[in-house]
């Protein structure tokens, strides 16, 4: 569909948190960055979160699914609509269910309904043709995060860290030719990113989220909890590997004896401990972690990862890069791969079978 030139592609994302949608701009040809462009967020109401918390680990054709859809397709196309000179618009969609084991995964909207509101080609179901080759369909911006690495001049092994709802991260070694190279990439889910702290505000406090990580600062942590969460079976397997959004099971539970301050620093120590755990797996010591997503907003999730890391750790605006906007651009960069016949995972980024371009392409 495209040539090897580089074209400006729209990109977006609306994340396990369900905070709302992110869309950003990205002048790529699929395997440079050339620059980034213009950013936007347009958040869920309350209500429009309501009817996606309702959908939350249901498949297609089951109650509430429609309706989810209809406020992921409106939300984005209210978004993506305030962009112009687009040539190729990648759409994530909502993650409702993810069962890697059993081979598949449901991401709400259709990038076909996108395509026609918008007049432009949408490359969207990105998951589904890596997990019919074996793969885990996730995660999918390791092979942005190699563009990124070789962007910024890194010279030896990065890591870099997304929290969002569930953590993941991408280990690359930037002095490979190519993202599908062997040693090139891993990557993987850490363990729980943003979500369980989140539902506990909301549960508490009616609140979105521990801002500034103030109650989480005044609290002191249960290892046990932590403990009995590092002994879930999924740390002893080796990566790659993904997760659903709950799929470590109920850590809000798990915290229902503490007080609110105790509780949201166990939560915070839980992210922070399989961070840490998550090092064992990496082929070498990477020089630095590179930390994107919601979570780097929280101070004492961000000191207690620093803390348990032999690397320094800093949020990837250090690197001059948006930590809000990362994966958003990603789903441009992935776009423009599809329609070039790239592939957007291999292996050692979602145990796929082999290489493979995910996505189809809507037309308008």
């Amino acid at each position: 569909m495209l040539g090897d030139e580089a074209v400006l592609a729209l990109g977006t994302m609306s994340g396990t948190s369900m905070d709302g949608v992110d869309a950003a701009l990205l002048l790529t040809d699929g395997e440079t960055i050339r620059s980034f462009g213009e950013t936007a967020y347009r958040p869920y109401s309350e209500a429009e979160r309501s009817i996606l918390r309702a959908a939350l680990g249901r498949w297609p054709g089951e109650p509430e699914v429609e309706d989810a859809a209809e406020v992921v397709e409106l939300a984005h196309a209210e978004v993506m609509s305030g962009f112009g000179g687009v040539r190729l618009a990648g759409f994530h969609g909502q993650t409702l269910a993810h069962d890697p084991d059993g081979g598949r995964t449901h991401q709400a909207g259709s990038g076909g309904v996108l395509a026609r509101v918008l007049g432009v080609p949408v490359v969207w179901d990105f998951r589904s043709a890596d997990m019919r080759l074996g793969g885990q369909g996730a995660p999918l911006a390791p092979f942005f995060h190699f563009a990124l690495a070789r962007h910024i001049g890194a010279q030896g092994p990065v890591v870099f860290l997304n929290l969002g709802g569930v953590g993941n991260v991408t280990w690359v070694d930037p002095a490979r030719a190519y993202p599908e190279d062997d040693g090139a990439l891993l990557a993987f889910d850490t363990g729980p990113g943003c979500a369980p702290l989140d539902d506990l505000m909301q549960a508490r406090r009616g609140l979105a989220r521990d801002d500034g990580g103030g109650l989480a600062a005044g609290g002191e942590v249960d290892l046990e909890v932590v403990r009995k969460l590092l002994s879930h079976r999924y740390f002893r397997r080796m990566a790659p590997k993904s997760l659903d959004r709950g799929g470590l099971g109920d850590l809000p539970g798990a915290v229902a004896h503490l007080g609110d301050a105790d509780a949201a620093a166990t939560l915070a120590a839980c992210t922070a401990a399989t961070v840490a755990e998550a090092s064992d797996l990496y082929p070498a010591p990477p020089e630095r972690m590179l930390v994107a997503g919601g979570g780097r907003h929280n101070p004492v999730v961000m000191a207690m990862i620093a803390a348990a890391m032999d690397c320094p750790v800093e949020p990837v605006e250090a690197v001059g890069l948006d930590g809000d906007m990362l994966e958003a651009q990603a789903f441009a960069y992935l776009a423009v791969r599809v329609a070039r016949g790239l592939p957007t995972s291999c292996p050692a980024t979602t145990g796929v079978a082999a290489a493979v371009g995910g996505g189809q392409i809507s037309a308008p």
